[in-house]
């Protein structure tokens, strides 16, 4: 059996969330998953070329 990955649990939710101390050993292990489920769960894909060049025609950098 693995044990439990305390030290990567302490750094999501001390680093990740900014949970203080007393909030992060509140959580329970299912409410500590439903976080990290729900961060790593939204990934943000950066956008298409086309979607980029729109943007860059749209808000310009300087005038």
């Amino acid at each position: 059996m693995t044990p439990f990955p305390w030290e990567a649990a302490m750094r999501f939710g001390f680093g990740v969330l900014r949970l203080s101390s007393e909030a992060f050993w509140k959580l329970t292990p299912r409410e500590l998953a439903a976080a990290w489920t729900a961060i790593a769960g939204e990934r943000i894909t950066p956008p298409a070329r086309a979607g980029l060049d729109e943007l860059m025609e749209r808000f310009p950098d300087g005038r």
